[in-house]
């Protein structure tokens, strides 16, 4: 499918909290053709995280549109306030979390695409939603 400019907005996409958050991919490969990587919004709630992962075959960029964040890269926490950028190397193991008091929203590209989707993200640890998933599948 040839790529072609597309306005998505974020209330066209489900939330996707499997991993903590609200992850919200909007500019994809399925959604607008992209072929060299996707962007995409993460909305997290107070006290709440992402769960640690690496990508094996992409980098990500993340900036912080609002709230306070912090990330661990490979175990070191850093944090992570509005209007910063951080690019996280491919492999590197990272986690995020909300610090603060209020909703925090991040925008995030990841390139290059991994081969095959379900290869682009290795978790390492589950989430309280992941584990309640998995309870009313079993």
């Amino acid at each position: 499918m040839k790529p072609i400019p597309k306005v998505v907005d974020l209330s066209e996409i489900e939330p996707n909290t499997r991993r903590g958050g609200d992850l919200r991919a909007m500019l994809t490969p399925a959604t607008v053709g992209s072929t060299s990587g996707f962007m995409g919004v993460a909305i997290v709630q107070p006290g709440d995280r992402i769960a640690e992962h690496y990508h094996p075959y992409s980098e990500e960029f993340v900036y912080v549109v609002c709230g306070e964040m912090e990330v661990d890269l490979d175990g070191e926490p850093h944090p992570l306030r509005p209007e910063q950028g951080l690019m996280i190397p491919m492999n590197m193991r990272h986690r995020f979390r909300n610090v603060g008091s209020a909703e925090a929203r991040m925008v995030f590209h990841l390139g290059p695409l991994a081969p095959r989707p379900s290869l682009g993200h290795v978790d390492t640890e589950e989430t309280e939603a992941a584990v309640t998933v998995g309870q009313v599948r079993s």
